[in-house]
C-alpha cells in the first residue's frame, strides 16, 4: 500500500501542470480523459513507518500509535507525557 501510494503523488507531481491548465481552459472532457490516479483527491495520508491509514499525525507524520509508543520512549524531542 505504501508504494501504491508513493505511485499515486509521483502521478499527481506529473499532471499537476496539465490539470491546472485544464481546468483553467475549462475542458472537463479532457480532464475525465486523464488518468483517475492524476488527481490529488486520491491521495491519503499514510504512516511513514508501517503505512497505516488511520489515525495519522499529520504534524509529525506518523500515526497515533507509532507516536505514542516513540513519545514514551523518549524519542520525539519536546514531547513528554502530561501529568499534573
Amino acid at each position: 500500500m505504501k508504494a501504491r501510494e508513493l505511485k499515486r503523488e509521483r502521478m499527481v507531481a506529473k499532471y499537476a501542470q496539465k490539470r491546472a491548465e485544464l481546468k483553467k481552459a475549462g475542458d472537463y472532457d479532457a480532464l475525465q480523459r486523464l488518468p483517475k490516479n492524476a488527481s490529488p483527491v486520491r491521495l491519503h495520508n499514510r504512516c511513514k513507518l508501517t503505512g497505516r491509514p488511520k489515525g495519522y499525525m499529520r504534524t509529525f507524520g506518523i500515526s497515533r500509535i507509532n507516536f505514542r509508543e516513540m513519545a514514551l520512549q523518549g524519542l520525539i524531542p519536546g514531547v513528554k507525557k502530561a501529568s499534573w
